[in-house]
């Protein structure tokens, strides 16, 4: 210090010593010569150190004129980049003390250092070297800290930064980069503070503009704030506070860009923000949106970063943002959705925080969020199936029934991937991750239920290209098909068969326009061709739009030949799978036009073409899959692998054969084929040649004349199975003769004769066979054996099956048994039944009578309760077996014209009371047969009338049921009429309003409507016209209301055809008709209006109208119009796009796969896809309804049985009680129903829950006949009897029964709520409450052996008490026998004065 004072004190005299051989540096020298002086005077200082005492004072008054104006402010860069070197050299030498006092030429200095700073931009330049080392020399020695004590350090400071920000670029190598970093460090570290300003010149680096900007300059600044953390992170957190706390915006131009800067500071040093993050929870509770959704765009990048450990550290903070998923504002939540998909893929251990909060907002009422959930789970799924859990794909499993077309789509399209990746591809050779999703391919597959178009195109699309991809070789495409076939559960095969036959039909409609196009031009020309574009146009998404694409099509294809045969050969029977792509490719290329982008016309030819393209079946295909059938057979295959068991994957592919031989028969035909499906009728397996025979029956139709060696072998095994076979197998036998053979009739001869004269002495199992065989043959070829069959009947079927019982039968107090348990006496006696049917229905005529006495018996069986002897040798399951049979065969011949017409009233009413049959698997199996036959069209009307008994059915999934078939019978009879408005002469056989004048007349005759005026037996009636005046009434098209109130009223101007002179019957019917007329009234707005036209009347069951009287009166008592309850009727649209709880036309929900387990056929089923006439279906029409039924309690079909407000699911144990109820209890009578509206919520049409949330019935529940009601109907005429037996007691007991109701409302509540925010379907109730009453509490008490107490027989059978003795009966029912063997006279004569059965209302004790 003292040698620099004294240096000090001698630069005042002037004198400025230049180094030795330089001359004066002075304004009077050139510039050239200046910078050569300069030079030296740097190479001086720069070989000068610290410890060169006499050298630092020799050159001190240098020092200090080096620092004046003339050489700061010098025009040549050259000159001043010298000076600069040697003022930093000067610093270096100097220090700790500068040679400069004044705080103003310091700051001159160093400002005029930092403008040379610049010139370590231009990293090319030959300077370079000097500016770097200017750079090395400051930074090293930190000159810039002599700054600190002066006022205007910061502006220095701040100047110095943005210097280095600006010239740094990719040029400069990591030495420069480092030194920078040292500079301005040193001046963070070393300081006192740091200014906003200065702060301001780093952060602004960060900003994403910037850091787009010069890449450099953020890695500048990141390398800054990661060596000075410590010190700057309290300015950091000030300024942070500043804005986000106390809302200073005007502190820092960097304020809008706080929340960038949060991001980037936090992947830079977390550290640098450790007192900032607690201020981001507070902003997350923030009342505006804006800065809520800012906040939650930063914390998910936060959160969501690869490596970022801040959910773990800041748990309060992380359980702050999961509640923005419940955010007000839709674009928060929608954030907060996205960030999911990042947080899982990079923390899989927050996936379970993230589960219940994506559970809410797939329900999400916003469409955009709850789509932006699946792809969030879908995007993880797809990265890697161990991020995303079983629930998170279930809620993707859930949205496939979104109310939004795109978000199904997106949900459809996002399982499809995954399936592909794992299941397909096998990624990983994971085989846990395939079993994880291997219900996927079942749910796509269930879709296809769906009524949307646009659902069922997606499927067809995503089965093509992802579950059995198009593009694979033949054999590794059938090899994935056929597992994937071996795999599906039974209602995804019935939807997989349906879309292939929804596709043949397409491709054979399509086929149609074609031939049409080339047929001459007329008017009928005009109208076929557009009436088969409507057909097509129904088979399209959009159909408005799509019926004009079609139209301009079909003129394409009528002006280009080239089209037209392209398209010929891909609707053509033999056109492969390469072919089919060829055309379509070549079609789609003469339509597209590259000036138009968009096309819709060419987007709707490309769902036509995809449709009916075969890019899956040829023969080919068809060989190669035969030959993977019998790799099973041989155990060749790779089946265990696949992890399906050998017999079942030769049963599948089979059943696999089996339709596609319906869709694709012509590429069956190949030598090969056909040989291997003669080994397969060869296998002990029966299932296995059932199938093959009906592929033989299917595709057989040239197998005589193009392979004849397979016909020469054929033939004797068809003979032998159809005597000796299986009686399956012996039906599909004689239908493959049919089908395949050209003198069919020799050889249905040499089956015949000898099955005909051994059915004598054949035992029953043997019988059973042969009576299979000659019911099929009556009905192929009844002319050819038309003698021997009448006597056959008559004699051998009547005599000496139905009127005898040989065997006594099993004694057990069930009603139903598993069919093997079955008597085989019974099972022969079932096949006369059928064999007589069938006779019948293949002469098609009634000229000899045999119709009538075939109906007379059927009801013989009907009122005899299935025992025509009467002789008590005959079992209760037995007996419900005949039952069901005979109420069946009266369906079937009624589907015949000529029958219909002979079936008497009383014959059609008994009839129908079988759908009230004691047994639950009778009533089950007749109402599937009645539903099939309504919709195929071919029973006529008043059957479906029928259907009004069911609503006193005690068991809710049998009432749901017969709703379903309601429902579809009525869409479907409205659709048709719509596609055929022009044949107004069958109006009166398909209108649906038409069924009302039925459902009267039968409810008049119902045997349970005793007393004109009981209330309690009109509200049963009341409740049985509701049931099938809701969904009549749910669409008032054409004024519907007014023309069912003209209807009601004409009807009372008539008597009933049956009794016209039968006072009371009339006074029934007409107040059946009152309580029609006030239903009408109570729930239309619209029935005053006029009718749109005159109401035809049937004339077999009413007179015809008195023109001249008016029946006015009213003849319900007055205590009814309490129950008549106004209100509009609710939709019977119940299936939609979400949420759908019953099926309309054609789909599928969850009562029809919970119906029945055994369900073989699918055409038992009222909710199958697309049922209609020539249905294809894995198992014949006439399956076996004897099969062992449970019922399984379905949630999905509640019906009315619980109050407003209740839930859609039971607990197990209130379920149960419920369903013992209907078959064991009474149900109470005088409780007023309360109109229920059950809600569903992303429901999907098939049960997938676990066997905990369903109720089983135990077959002992079920079975056991009921006590006291007899086919879970109240008994009527013993009420008043058992009110005086239970009078003592009753007040407790009803009290007990209903706290168990509330109890059971109270659970049914608690399990009804649900998160879901979509709209809702409701579902009304179809039908009245099995009520808890005395006989409940009785049979509570009761043991399960108190069943074996004779139950009471059906209502509408005849007493035993008031009827001729058993010997008597018999007798009477042996003489339709001798009716069966008199000629045609001796019949009609006979029938005067043979007495009918007569249908009796009285009840058997």
């Amino acid at each position: 210090m003292e040698s620099m004072a004294n240096s000090k004190g001698r630069a005042t005299d002037g004198k400025i010593t230049y180094p030795t051989g330089m001359k004066e540096i002075s304004d009077k020298i050139s510039k050239e010569e200046m910078v050569r002086r300069l030079k030296m005077v740097v190479k001086t200082f720069m070989d000068m150190d610290q410890d060169s005492e006499e050298e630092k004072e020799l050159y001190l008054n240098l020092a200090l004129h080096l620092a004046s104006d003339f050489f700061l402010k010098h025009p040549d860069k050259d000159v001043r980049l010298l000076v600069a070197c040697c003022l930093a050299d000067i610093f270096r030498i100097y220090a700790p003390e500068a040679p400069y006092t004044s705080p103003d030429k310091l700051k001159d200095i160093f400002m005029f250092i930092t403008r040379q700073l610049k010139g370590l931009e231009d990293t090319k330049s030959a300077q370079f070297n000097r500016y770097f080392y200017l750079l090395e020399n400051i930074a090293w020695v930190k000159s810039y800290n002599i700054c600190f004590e002066l006022e205007d350090s910061n502006d220095i400071f701040t100047q110095l930064y943005r210097t280095l920000f600006q010239v740094i670029n990719n040029g400069h190598n990591q030495k420069v980069h480092m030194h920078m970093v040292d500079l301005m460090s040193s001046i963070v570290c070393e300081g006192d503070s740091v200014s906003q300003e200065l702060l301001d010149t780093v952060l602004v680096n960060l900003v994403p503009v910037h850091k787009n900007l010069n890449k450099q300059a953020y890695d500048l600044a990141k390398a800054l704030l990661k060596r000075t953390a410590q010190a700057i992170e309290p300015y950091i957190t000030n300024f942070f506070n500043l804005v986000l706390m106390l809302g200073k915006t005007s502190v820092s131009d960097l304020s809008e860009h706080v929340f960038d800067l949060i991001l980037e500071l936090y992947n830079i040093d977390s550290h640098l923000l450790l007192s900032v993050l607690p201020q981001l929870e507070f902003k997350l509770k923030s009342n505006d949106n804006d800065e809520r959704l800012q906040v939650v765009k930063l914390l998910a990048k936060m959160f969501g970063a690869k490596d970022s450990e801040l959910a773990a550290q800041n748990k309060p903070l992380w359980q702050c943002y999961l509640g923005r998923f419940n955010d007000i504002h839709v674009p928060i939540r929608l954030e907060c959705v996205k960030f999911a998909s990042h947080c899982l893929m990079n923390h899989p251990d927050l996936a379970k925080d993230l589960t219940e909060f994506l559970k809410v907002r797939s329900h999400d009422p916003e469409e955009a969020i709850r789509h932006d959930v699946i792809v969030s789970i879908v995007a993880a799924a797809k990265k890697d199936l161990v991020l995303v859990n079983d629930q998170l794909l279930n809620f993707v499993r859930e949205r496939t029934l979104d109310k939004r077309w795109r978000v199904r789509k997106e949900a459809m399209m996002g399982l499809a991937q995954i399936y592909k990746k794992y299941s397909l591809q096998a990624e990983g050779g994971k085989k846990e991750a395939s079993k994880q999703i291997s219900w996927i391919k079942d749910k796509l597959l269930h879709i296809y239920y769906q009524n949307s178009i646009d659902d069922r195109l997606l499927v067809e699309r995503i089965f093509a290209q992802y579950m059995v991809p198009h593009n694979l070789d033949t054999t590794e495409r059938m090899k994935c098909l056929y597992y994937l076939y071996a795999t599906l559960d039974d209602n995804a095969v019935k939807a997989l068969n349906e879309m292939w036959k929804c596709q043949n039909m397409l491709r054979h409609h399509v086929k149609d326009l074609l031939d049409l196009v080339k047929q001459h031009k007329s008017e009928s020309y005009q109208k076929a061709v557009f009436a088969k574009v409507m057909i097509i146009t129904r088979n399209l998404p959009d159909p408005g739009k799509a019926q004009d694409f079609v139209k301009k099509f079909a003129q394409v294809l009528e002006e280009d030949e080239k089209i037209r045969k392209q398209l010929e050969t891909l609707v053509s029977p033999d056109c492969s799978c390469k072919q089919a792509e060829g055309c379509v490719r070549d079609i789609t290329k003469k339509l597209g036009s590259p000036k138009q982008p968009s096309n819709p016309f060419l987007e709707m030819v490309k769902f036509l073409l995809e449709r009916i393209a075969p890019v899956h079946i040829d023969t080919e295909s068809i060989s190669a899959l035969v030959k993977q059938v019998n790799k099973s057979i041989e155990g060749t295959a790779d089946d265990d692998e696949e992890g399906v068991p050998i017999e079942d994957a030769i049963r599948a592919g089979l059943e696999l054969l089996k339709v596609l031989s319906f869709t694709h028969p012509v590429s069956f035909h190949s030598a090969e084929t056909f040989e291997s499906l003669l080994g397969c009728l060869k296998m002990e397996d029966e299932k296995t040649a059932e199938a093959a025979l009906q592929i033989f029956k299917n595709t057989g139709a040239k197998l005589e004349e193009n392979f004849p060696h397979i016909k020469s072998v054929l033939l004797p095994v068809l003979q032998q199975k159809a005597k000796k076979g299986p009686p399956r197998q012996a039906k599909y036998s004689i239908h493959c003769i049919h089908a395949m053979f050209t003198n069919r009739d020799t050889h249905f001869a040499q089956i015949f004769e000898p099955l005909h004269k051994g059915l004598g002495t054949a035992d029953h199992e043997e019988l059973i066979t042969s009576l299979t065989t000659l019911g099929h043959l009556s009905l192929l070829a009844p002319e050819q054996f038309a003698g021997p069959l009448k006597s056959l009947v008559a004699n051998f079927i009547v005599k000496d099956m139905l009127m005898n019982d040989r065997a006594p039968g099993n004694k057990t107090t069930k009603l139903w048994v598993p069919d093997d348990e079955v008597s085989p006496e019974t099972l022969a006696k079932i096949q006369g039944i059928k064999l007589m049917v069938r006779w019948l229905l293949g002469v098609k005529n009634n000229q000899s009578k045999s119709g009538n006495s075939t109906l007379r018996m059927l009801t013989a069986i009907l009122n005899s309760d299935g025992d025509l002897t009467e002789q008590g040798k005959i079992g209760k399951p037995d007996m419900s077996r005949l039952r069901l049979a005979a109420g069946c065969a009266v369906l079937k011949l009624a589907q015949e014209p000529c029958y219909h017409d002979i079936i008497t009233l009383e014959q059609y009413q008994l009839c129908a009371l079988v759908i009230n049959d004691e047994c639950y698997q009778v009533r089950q199996a007749f109402a599937q047969k009645l539903h099939r036959g309504l919709c195929h069209l071919r029973l006529p009307l008043e059957y479906l009338a029928v259907f009004a008994l069911c609503a006193k059915d005690p068991m809710k999934e049998r009432r749901a049921h017969a709703r379903q078939c309601l429902v579809k019978n009525i869409n479907l009879r409205r659709e048709y009429l719509k596609q055929h408005a022009a044949i107004s002469e069958k109006l009166f056989s398909l209108l649906p309003e038409y069924v009302v004048p039925y459902a009267i007349h039968l409810l008049v005759h119902d045997p349970d409507y005793v007393k004109v005026q009981d209330i309690e037996q009109l509200k049963d009636i009341k409740e049985s016209l509701w049931f099938v005046l809701e969904i009549i009434m749910a669409k008032n098209d054409n004024n519907s209301h007014a023309f069912i109130r003209k209807m009601v009223e004409n009807i009372k101007q008539t008597k009933d055809r049956q009794a016209p002179n039968d006072t009371r019957i009339n006074e029934k019917l007409y107040t059946v008709c009152d309580v029609a007329m006030n239903i009408v009234i109570s729930k239309s707005t619209t029935y005053s209006l006029e009718s749109p036209k005159d109401p035809v009347l049937p004339a077999r069951f009413f007179t015809q109208p008195d023109k001249n009287a008016s029946n006015t009166k009213n003849y319900l008592p007055p205590e009814m119009k309490s129950f008549f309850t106004p209100g509009k009727p609710k939709a019977a649209n119940v299936l939609g796009a979400v949420n759908k709880p019953l099926a309309s036309a054609g789909k599928q929900t969850k009562l029809s796969c919970m119906e029945t387990v055994s369900n073989a056929s699918s055409n038992s089923n009222p909710d199958s896809p697309g049922r209609s006439k020539g249905r294809i279906d894995s198992a014949e029409v006439d399956h076996s309804e004897n099969e062992d039924i449970t019922v399984v309690n379905n949630p999905a079909a509640q019906d009315g049985d619980s109050k407003p407000g209740r839930g859609r699911k039971r607990g197990a144990a209130a379920a149960s009680q419920e369903d013992k109820a209907g078959q064991e209890a009474k149900p109470k009578r005088g409780r007023k129903k309360e109109p229920a509206a059950n809600t569903s919520e992303g429901e999907e049409p098939w049960s997938e829950t676990s066997a905990a949330d369903t109720t089983l019935e135990t077959e002992d529940e079920q079975n056991n006949p009921p006590k006291r009601g007899r086919r879970g109907r109240p008994l009527k005429a013993a009420k008043a009897k058992d009110d005086t037996l239970t009078k003592g007691t009753r007040g407790r007991k009803k009290a007990a029964c209903q706290a168990e109701e509330e109890e059971e409302e109270q659970g049914e509540e608690e399990d009804g709520s649900s998160e879901n925010m979509e709209v809702k379907a409701t579902v009304q109730r179809g039908g009245r409450a099995p009520r808890r009453s005395q006989q409940r509490v009785e049979a509570s008490k009761a043991t399960d052996d108190s069943a074996e107490s004779t139950p009471q027989k059906r209502r509408g059978r005849p007493p035993k008490s008031q009827q001729q003795p058993a010997k008597k009966n018999l007798k009477e029912n042996k003489s339709e026998v001798e009716e069966m063997e008199m000629s045609q006279s001796q019949e009609e004569e006979e029938s005067k004065t043979t007495p009918k059965v007569q249908r009796k209302t009285g009840r058997r004790r």
